[in-house]
Protein backbone atom coordinates (compact mmCIF):
# COMPACT_ATOMS: atom_id res chain seq x y z
CA UNK A 1 0.00 0.00 0.00
CA UNK A 2 2.77 1.98 0.66
CA UNK A 3 4.70 1.77 -2.31
CA UNK A 4 1.18 2.72 -4.69
CA UNK A 5 0.40 5.95 -2.65
CA UNK A 6 4.24 6.70 -3.23
CA UNK A 7 3.26 5.86 -7.02
CA UNK A 8 0.25 7.91 -7.21
CA UNK A 9 2.00 10.74 -5.20
CA UNK A 10 4.95 10.83 -7.73
CA UNK A 11 2.58 10.88 -11.10
CA UNK A 12 0.70 14.02 -9.22
CA UNK A 13 4.26 15.86 -8.69
CA UNK A 14 4.72 15.27 -12.31
CA UNK A 15 1.48 16.04 -14.04
CA UNK A 16 1.83 19.45 -11.74
CA UNK A 17 4.98 20.11 -12.56
CA UNK A 18 4.76 19.58 -16.45
CA UNK A 19 2.03 21.63 -16.03
CA UNK A 20 3.51 24.75 -14.24
CA UNK A 21 6.65 24.73 -16.34
CA UNK A 22 5.23 25.82 -19.46
CA UNK A 23 5.71 29.33 -18.89
CA UNK A 24 8.29 29.01 -16.03
CA UNK A 25 12.69 28.32 -15.68
CA UNK A 26 12.74 25.10 -16.16
CA UNK A 27 15.13 22.36 -13.59
CA UNK A 28 17.35 19.62 -15.72
CA UNK A 29 14.48 17.23 -14.16
CA UNK A 30 11.47 19.19 -14.88
CA UNK A 31 12.27 19.91 -18.49
CA UNK A 32 13.23 16.25 -19.10
CA UNK A 33 9.90 15.61 -17.12
CA UNK A 34 8.29 17.67 -19.46
CA UNK A 35 9.50 16.31 -22.72
CA UNK A 36 8.54 12.45 -21.47
CA UNK A 37 5.09 13.64 -21.16
CA UNK A 38 4.83 16.65 -23.74
CA UNK A 39 7.34 15.58 -26.94
CA UNK A 40 7.35 11.58 -26.24
CA UNK A 41 3.40 11.53 -24.75
CA UNK A 42 4.67 9.45 -21.72
CA UNK A 43 2.36 8.35 -18.93
CA UNK A 44 4.31 8.14 -15.65
CA UNK A 45 1.41 6.08 -14.32
CA UNK A 46 1.96 3.37 -16.86
CA UNK A 47 3.32 0.15 -16.05
CA UNK A 48 5.09 -1.87 -18.75
CA UNK A 49 8.27 -3.99 -18.90
CA UNK A 50 10.75 -2.10 -20.83
CA UNK A 51 11.68 -2.56 -24.38
CA UNK A 52 14.19 -4.57 -25.41
CA UNK A 53 16.17 -5.77 -29.12
CA UNK A 54 15.58 -9.28 -30.23
CA UNK A 55 18.75 -11.65 -30.07
CA UNK A 56 19.88 -10.34 -33.63
CA UNK A 57 19.06 -6.83 -33.37
CA UNK A 58 21.78 -6.93 -29.60
CA UNK A 59 24.63 -8.86 -31.96
CA UNK A 60 24.18 -6.12 -34.66
CA UNK A 61 24.33 -3.41 -32.15
CA UNK A 62 27.48 -5.69 -30.55
CA UNK A 63 29.45 -5.68 -33.77
CA UNK A 64 28.81 -2.26 -34.79
CA UNK A 65 30.29 -0.99 -31.22
CA UNK A 66 32.92 -3.86 -31.16
CA UNK A 67 35.90 -1.12 -31.02
CA UNK A 68 33.95 1.11 -28.03
CA UNK A 69 33.40 -2.48 -26.11
CA UNK A 70 36.90 -3.55 -26.47
CA UNK A 71 38.35 0.14 -25.28
CA UNK A 72 35.95 0.75 -22.88
CA UNK A 73 36.35 -3.24 -20.94
CA UNK A 74 39.06 -2.41 -18.77
CA UNK A 75 37.36 0.63 -16.91
CA UNK A 76 33.87 -1.49 -17.04
CA UNK A 77 35.67 -3.63 -15.07
CA UNK A 78 37.80 -1.06 -12.31
CA UNK A 79 34.35 0.31 -12.67
CA UNK A 80 32.67 -3.09 -11.35
CA UNK A 81 35.11 -3.44 -9.11
CA UNK A 82 34.04 -0.47 -7.11
CA UNK A 83 30.65 -0.55 -7.66
CA UNK A 84 29.78 -3.65 -8.08
CA UNK A 85 29.64 -5.00 -4.19
CA UNK A 86 27.84 -2.30 -3.19
CA UNK A 87 24.67 -3.22 -5.10
CA UNK A 88 25.13 -1.32 -7.97
CA UNK A 89 24.63 -2.86 -11.83
CA UNK A 90 27.25 -1.13 -14.48
CA UNK A 91 26.26 -0.67 -18.00
CA UNK A 92 27.51 0.58 -21.17
CA UNK A 93 24.90 1.52 -23.79
CA UNK A 94 25.09 2.70 -27.19
CA UNK A 95 24.17 6.26 -28.94
CA UNK A 96 20.28 5.36 -28.59
CA UNK A 97 20.53 3.94 -24.81
CA UNK A 98 20.51 0.32 -25.66
CA UNK A 99 22.45 -1.84 -22.68
CA UNK A 100 25.46 -3.30 -24.44
CA UNK A 101 27.30 -4.62 -21.46
CA UNK A 102 26.02 -5.07 -18.46
CA UNK A 103 27.60 -5.77 -15.51
CA UNK A 104 26.83 -7.28 -11.62
CA UNK A 105 27.29 -9.24 -9.04
CA UNK A 106 25.60 -12.94 -9.85
CA UNK A 107 23.46 -12.54 -6.37
CA UNK A 108 21.68 -9.24 -7.91
CA UNK A 109 21.54 -9.69 -11.97
CA UNK A 110 18.18 -11.38 -11.63
CA UNK A 111 17.13 -8.53 -9.72
CA UNK A 112 18.65 -6.10 -12.30
CA UNK A 113 17.01 -7.64 -15.22
CA UNK A 114 13.67 -7.39 -13.43
CA UNK A 115 13.98 -3.67 -13.04
CA UNK A 116 15.06 -3.31 -17.26
CA UNK A 117 18.64 -3.15 -16.64
CA UNK A 118 20.01 -5.95 -19.26
CA UNK A 119 22.21 -6.51 -22.59
CA UNK A 120 19.39 -5.15 -25.39
CA UNK A 121 17.17 -3.40 -23.01
CA UNK A 122 16.44 0.42 -24.64
CA UNK A 123 16.62 3.37 -21.90
CA UNK A 124 16.35 6.56 -24.19
CA UNK A 125 13.77 9.30 -23.09
CA UNK A 126 11.44 8.45 -25.60
CA UNK A 127 10.79 4.72 -24.49
CA UNK A 128 11.64 5.15 -20.47
CA UNK A 129 11.68 9.03 -19.66
CA UNK A 130 13.82 10.77 -17.55
CA UNK A 131 16.26 8.09 -16.37
CA UNK A 132 20.53 8.37 -16.13
CA UNK A 133 21.21 7.56 -19.31
CA UNK A 134 18.77 8.80 -21.65
CA UNK A 135 18.48 12.42 -20.35
CA UNK A 136 22.53 12.04 -20.18
CA UNK A 137 22.01 11.38 -23.99
CA UNK A 138 19.14 14.44 -24.25
CA UNK A 139 21.78 16.69 -21.88
CA UNK A 140 24.78 15.37 -23.89
CA UNK A 141 26.40 15.74 -20.28
CA UNK A 142 26.65 13.82 -17.11
CA UNK A 143 23.53 13.57 -14.48
CA UNK A 144 22.73 12.07 -11.62
CA UNK A 145 18.66 10.74 -11.89
CA UNK A 146 17.83 9.78 -7.69
CA UNK A 147 14.72 7.82 -7.31
CA UNK A 148 12.07 9.93 -7.41
CA UNK A 149 13.40 12.13 -10.13
CA UNK A 150 12.81 9.49 -12.53
CA UNK A 151 9.42 9.60 -14.69
CA UNK A 152 8.29 6.98 -14.82
CA UNK A 153 6.93 6.27 -11.05
CA UNK A 154 7.89 2.42 -11.68
CA UNK A 155 11.48 3.17 -11.52
CA UNK A 156 11.44 5.91 -8.85
CA UNK A 157 13.36 3.65 -6.31
CA UNK A 158 16.45 3.18 -8.58
CA UNK A 159 18.93 5.85 -8.91
CA UNK A 160 21.24 5.97 -11.69
CA UNK A 161 24.32 7.55 -12.37
CA UNK A 162 25.25 8.09 -16.43
CA UNK A 163 28.44 10.30 -17.99
CA UNK A 164 28.46 10.46 -22.34
CA UNK A 165 31.27 9.06 -24.29
CA UNK A 166 31.91 11.18 -26.93
CA UNK A 167 33.97 9.32 -30.50
CA UNK A 168 36.99 11.27 -31.75
CA UNK A 169 34.92 13.14 -34.40
CA UNK A 170 33.22 15.18 -31.19
CA UNK A 171 29.68 13.08 -31.71
CA UNK A 172 28.19 11.13 -28.65
CA UNK A 173 28.88 7.38 -29.23
CA UNK A 174 28.00 5.51 -25.84
CA UNK A 175 26.84 6.12 -21.63
CA UNK A 176 28.44 4.81 -19.19
CA UNK A 177 25.95 4.26 -16.16
CA UNK A 178 25.60 3.17 -12.56
CA UNK A 179 22.46 2.13 -11.28
CA UNK A 180 21.58 1.18 -8.03
CA UNK A 181 18.08 0.07 -6.28
CA UNK A 182 19.38 0.15 -2.91
CA UNK A 183 16.62 2.30 -0.25
CA UNK A 184 19.75 3.24 1.89
CA UNK A 185 21.63 4.92 -1.07
CA UNK A 186 21.92 8.55 0.10
CA UNK A 187 21.95 12.02 -2.65
CA UNK A 188 25.49 12.55 -1.36
CA UNK A 189 26.74 9.01 -2.03
CA UNK A 190 24.83 8.85 -5.88
CA UNK A 191 26.89 12.38 -6.68
CA UNK A 192 30.17 10.55 -5.38
CA UNK A 193 29.39 7.67 -7.63
CA UNK A 194 28.62 10.01 -10.08
CA UNK A 195 31.85 11.44 -10.33
CA UNK A 196 33.55 8.29 -10.72
CA UNK A 197 31.32 7.74 -13.06
CA UNK A 198 32.44 10.62 -14.87
CA UNK A 199 35.59 9.93 -14.68
CA UNK A 200 35.86 6.54 -15.96
CA UNK A 201 33.62 7.65 -18.98
CA UNK A 202 36.95 10.33 -19.90
CA UNK A 203 38.92 7.61 -19.66
CA UNK A 204 36.99 5.73 -21.95
CA UNK A 205 36.92 8.31 -24.46
CA UNK A 206 40.44 9.26 -24.15
CA UNK A 207 41.78 5.68 -25.30
CA UNK A 208 39.04 5.66 -28.16
CA UNK A 209 41.21 9.27 -29.41
CA UNK A 210 44.06 7.65 -28.99
CA UNK A 211 43.81 4.44 -30.63
CA UNK A 212 41.77 6.52 -33.60
CA UNK A 213 45.14 8.62 -34.15
CA UNK A 214 48.00 5.57 -33.02
CA UNK A 215 51.30 7.44 -34.81
CA UNK A 216 50.40 10.79 -34.12
CA UNK A 217 51.21 13.39 -30.95
CA UNK A 218 48.87 13.25 -28.64
CA UNK A 219 49.14 16.91 -27.00
CA UNK A 220 46.40 18.30 -23.71
CA UNK A 221 44.97 20.85 -24.46
CA UNK A 222 43.74 24.29 -22.20
CA UNK A 223 41.16 23.29 -20.29
CA UNK A 224 41.84 19.40 -19.65
CA UNK A 225 40.97 17.68 -16.69
CA UNK A 226 37.77 17.98 -14.27
CA UNK A 227 35.98 20.20 -16.48
CA UNK A 228 36.25 17.58 -19.56
CA UNK A 229 38.87 15.35 -22.20
CA UNK A 230 40.69 18.20 -23.75
CA UNK A 231 43.09 16.53 -26.22
CA UNK A 232 44.91 17.22 -29.53
CA UNK A 233 46.09 14.73 -32.60
CA UNK A 234 49.42 16.32 -34.25
CA UNK A 235 50.98 14.79 -36.99
CA UNK A 236 54.89 15.20 -37.30
CA UNK A 237 54.45 18.11 -39.54
CA UNK A 238 53.04 19.86 -36.40
CA UNK A 239 49.43 19.79 -37.97
CA UNK A 240 46.83 19.36 -35.72
CA UNK A 241 44.91 16.36 -37.42
CA UNK A 242 41.89 15.77 -34.42
CA UNK A 243 40.64 16.91 -31.60
CA UNK A 244 38.18 15.65 -28.91
CA UNK A 245 34.72 17.44 -28.39
CA UNK A 246 36.01 19.20 -25.18
CA UNK A 247 39.26 20.37 -26.57
CA UNK A 248 37.24 21.70 -30.00
CA UNK A 249 34.94 23.62 -27.99
CA UNK A 250 37.80 25.21 -25.64
CA UNK A 251 39.96 26.27 -28.61
CA UNK A 252 36.96 26.92 -31.14
CA UNK A 253 37.81 24.16 -33.64
CA UNK A 254 34.64 23.87 -36.35
CA UNK A 255 35.12 20.28 -38.51
CA UNK A 256 36.00 22.85 -41.23
CA UNK A 257 39.10 23.98 -39.61
CA UNK A 258 40.28 20.61 -38.13
CA UNK A 259 39.75 19.36 -42.51
CA UNK A 260 42.05 22.06 -43.23
CA UNK A 261 45.06 20.53 -40.58
CA UNK A 262 45.98 23.79 -39.23
CA UNK A 263 49.21 24.22 -37.38
CA UNK A 264 49.48 23.33 -33.63
CA UNK A 265 50.99 27.17 -33.67
CA UNK A 266 47.73 28.70 -35.14
CA UNK A 267 45.30 26.75 -33.41
CA UNK A 268 47.29 27.48 -29.93
CA UNK A 269 48.09 31.62 -31.01
CA UNK A 270 46.21 34.17 -29.14
CA UNK A 271 45.14 31.66 -25.91
CA UNK A 272 48.62 31.71 -24.17
CA UNK A 273 52.52 32.20 -24.61
CA UNK A 274 54.43 28.90 -25.44
CA UNK A 275 56.20 29.29 -21.92
CA UNK A 276 52.55 29.98 -20.43
CA UNK A 277 51.62 26.72 -21.85
CA UNK A 278 54.13 24.86 -20.44
CA UNK A 279 54.27 26.03 -17.18
CA UNK A 280 50.62 25.32 -17.02
CA UNK A 281 51.07 21.92 -18.44
CA UNK A 282 54.16 21.40 -16.11
CA UNK A 283 52.12 22.11 -13.03
CA UNK A 284 49.14 20.06 -14.13
CA UNK A 285 51.05 17.21 -14.66
CA UNK A 286 53.36 17.82 -11.25
CA UNK A 287 49.72 18.16 -9.86
CA UNK A 288 48.57 14.43 -11.11
CA UNK A 289 51.83 13.08 -9.82
CA UNK A 290 51.30 14.17 -6.50
CA UNK A 291 47.96 13.19 -6.56
CA UNK A 292 49.16 9.80 -7.32
CA UNK A 293 52.19 9.66 -4.93
CA UNK A 294 54.25 9.57 -8.04
CA UNK A 295 52.42 6.59 -9.70
CA UNK A 296 53.33 7.85 -13.48
CA UNK A 297 51.10 5.07 -14.77
CA UNK A 298 48.31 6.23 -12.63
CA UNK A 299 48.82 10.01 -13.25
CA UNK A 300 48.63 9.70 -16.71
CA UNK A 301 45.08 7.81 -16.75
CA UNK A 302 43.78 10.68 -14.67
CA UNK A 303 45.11 13.45 -17.53
CA UNK A 304 43.69 11.02 -19.95
CA UNK A 305 47.21 10.64 -22.08
CA UNK A 306 49.31 7.39 -22.74
CA UNK A 307 52.08 6.57 -20.39
CA UNK A 308 54.86 7.28 -23.22
CA UNK A 309 53.18 10.55 -23.73
CA UNK A 310 53.46 11.28 -20.29
CA UNK A 311 56.75 10.33 -19.81
CA UNK A 312 57.69 12.42 -23.26
CA UNK A 313 56.06 15.59 -21.54
CA UNK A 314 57.96 15.04 -18.39
CA UNK A 315 60.91 14.35 -20.22
CA UNK A 316 60.43 17.48 -22.27
CA UNK A 317 59.17 20.02 -19.60
CA UNK A 318 62.21 18.86 -17.19
CA UNK A 319 60.06 16.92 -14.57
CA UNK A 320 61.59 13.70 -12.85
CA UNK A 321 60.09 10.81 -11.39
CA UNK A 322 61.67 7.96 -9.48
CA UNK A 323 58.64 5.39 -10.65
Amino acid sequence: MRSTNMALTHVDRVATTVQESATATLSPVAASWRRSMVYYGLDPARRSPTRRLSGPELDRAREKNGNLLEVARPSLERLYQTAGTAGCCVVLTDAEGVILQANSTAADRHHFAEWGLAEGAIWNEANEGTNGIGTCIAEKRPVVIFQNEHFRAQNIAMSCMGAPIYDPSGEIIAVLDVSNCRKDLTHSFAQVLGSVVTESARSVESELFQRAFQGARIIVAEGHGSSGVALLAVDEDDLVIGATRHARRRLGLSGEILQAMPSLHEVMAGLRTSQDRGRVEKGEIRRALLRRRGNVSAAARDLGISRATMYRRMNQLGILSEN
